[in-house]
């Protein structure tokens, strides 16, 4: 087979591989519309009952004699419709999520379906726990308070649209809410964090909860503080959960660090070792603070930086003064021509006879 048939042979092996992915995508999808066209086909027929339903924690808790109204010419059929059609994407979600993994498993290793599947599964019934929560904890207390709170003169009659998009976001908002303990776990599956790490920043997970409350939910005190509170009973349980489901992780990472750290230390002592006979490791006095018999160090001044920069220029002219007058002797010894060189030396010692005749004594070594 030729170089060129083989590569139109992968192209169309490629082409085959993501048609087909598309047309299985098309398939789950049109199976994820059917399922909540089925349900809502089912429950429409109740769809005043069930908003009845709904209202209930808000009209046991209105004014006798007071009642809810629907503002819109089309709210009193536009608004069950729609509770009908939310409440079927809602009841469809397990078969709409079975259908998300079934297209996304394919391509997860074995380790990560084992993880996948149970946090799934209990994102589905922590979701439906929040709505709950919400429905039979918060909205008796909310719409309790809300009822009890206004003027005497003040009516109150509440739009049946505008309840049904305020208990929405309650339900959205407090099933969000209590899928914290899945995110913590996927958290420390993936190695971005720790379970002692994130008992660390509880202050700030506090702190954060308060601030989702008020982002999730209508603009009220109450309903924030039950919503943030779950969030921080929820994420202590997502730390504990994540402690006791990777454990042996935890306890092999924990050594590996520990062996890590042993062998740091045990070069570092290596090093200090080898030069340990050679050098003797004083401290500053400076820095210790404590004189030992030796005068206290004090930083030289401008001038005395100055004389002792001068000395070190005078002693290295003598070192080169020096060093050429060896040579000189050197090629003499050995019979060179040096004529030119005393004729240079001669000129030089004419042109520098007055700057030596400037330079001081040689200083003696006076040693250390």
């Amino acid at each position: 087979m030729s170089e060129e048939e083989q590569k139109t042979d992968d192209v169309d092996g490629s082409s085959m591989g993501i048609m087909s992915h598309l047309v299985e995508l098309r398939d789950r999808l049109l199976r994820v519309v059917i399922s909540i066209l089925v349900i809502f086909l089912c429950l429409f027929y109740w769809a005043n009952d069930i908003y009845t339903y709904l209202a209930g924690p808000l009209t046991r808790h209105l004014p006798e004699g007071t009642q809810m109204i629907a503002i819109d010419v089309a709210s009193p059929f536009l608004t069950p419709f729609k509770l009908v059609l939310m409440l079927s994407v809602f009841l469809a979600m397990p078969f709409i999520l079975y259908q998300i993994w079934g297209f996304v498993a394919p391509g997860l290793y074995k380790h990560e379906k084992r993880l996948a599947g149970p946090l799934l599964a209990s994102s589905i019934i922590l979701f439906y726990c929040g709505m709950l929560f919400a429905f039979y904890v918060v909205f008796p207390l909310v719409f309790g308070f809300f009822t009890s709170v206004g003027p005497e003169m003040v009516s109150i009659s509440t739009d049946i649209g505008r309840y049904l998009d305020f208990v929405i976001s309650l339900f959205f908002g407090f099933g969000l809410a209590f899928e914290v303990p899945i995110a913590t776990i996927i958290l420390v599956a993936i190695g971005m964090t720790t379970p002692d790490q994130l008992a660390e920043k509880r202050p700030y997970v506090i702190v954060g909860a308060f601030v989702l409350g008020m982002l999730l939910t209508p603009p009220d005190i109450i309903s924030q503080v039950l919503l943030a509170v779950p969030i921080w009973i929820l994420f202590e349980s997502g730390v504990l959960a994540s402690r006791y489901i990777f454990a042996e992780r935890l306890k092999k990472d924990a050594e590996q660090a520990a062996q890590d750290q042993a062998d740091e230390e045990e070069s570092s002592t290596d090093k200090s070792s080898v030069y340990g006979d050679d050098y003797d490791v004083v401290d500053d006095p400076a820095e210790s603070g404590q004189n030992q018999g030796h005068e206290e160090y004090e930083p030289l001044t401008d001038a005395e930086m100055e004389a002792e920069m001068d000395r070190i220029e005078e002693a290295e002219a003598y070192e080169d003064e020096d060093e050429d007058d060896d040579a000189y002797e050197d090629k003499k010894s050995t019979g060179v021509d040096t004529s030119a060189d005393s004729k240079q030396q001669t000129v030089d010692d004419g042109s520098t006879k007055k700057d030596k005749s400037n330079i001081p004594p040689k200083p003696e070594d006076s040693g250390p």
